[in-house]
Formats: structure tokens, sequence, C-alpha cells
């Protein structure tokens, strides 16, 4: 069973949606490159609010994901002050239960 989520809110700038769902959309690759990472999804919440969630199995996999190439790439672009209205925070979920493919 997974145990882990990591949920992060993104609020896109205005005029700035297009960008942050092809910046979401680019980051699958690096995903998949990821033996830790069980499940990820980049979802839109509204016209400018978007998010991502991910699941693990364990700690290790979350705190790799972490030190990855996707959340240095979301780093980035938040340091960068072009895409997000606001800092992106990352909230660490603990998983109650779940069903999935396996």
């Amino acid at each position: 069973m997974t145990k882990f989520a990591l949920y992060v809110p993104l609020q896109a700038k205005p005029g700035k949606e297009k960008e942050v769902a092809d910046f979401l959309r680019s980051a699958v690759p690096l995903v998949n490159a990821e033996a830790g990472t069980i499940s990820w999804f980049a979802i839109q919440e509204g016209p400018s609010s978007f998010a991502i969630f991910d699941t693990f199995d364990d700690a290790a996999g979350r705190d790799a994901h972490l030190n990855g190439k996707v959340a240095a790439a979301l780093m980035e672009k938040a340091k960068a002050g072009d895409l997000f209205a606001k800092t992106p925070e990352i909230h660490k979920l603990d998983i109650l239960a779940d069903k999935l493919p396996r």
C-alpha cells in the first residue's frame, strides 16, 4: 500500500495558465524515471489553479522525489517568478487507504 503523498497547489500568474499546464505536462518523463514514485498526477482545479499529487510506498521514495529533477525544475520556475503567482507550498501527507493497480 502506498503510505505517503505530496500535494502541491500551484497558482498561475494571470495569462500564464497555458505555460503552467505545459510545464506540468513536460514533467512526465522525469517522473517516469523515478522508481520510488508510485503515482503522479498534474491536475487543473480551476482556471488558474493547478496542483501536483503524487504517492510513494515509503519515505525514502518521497524524499528522493523531493530531491529529484521534477522538484528542482519546479523550484527553479518558482524562483524565476514568471509562472506562479506565489511560491508553491509542498504538503507532506499520510495516506490512510488506496486503490491502485499492481
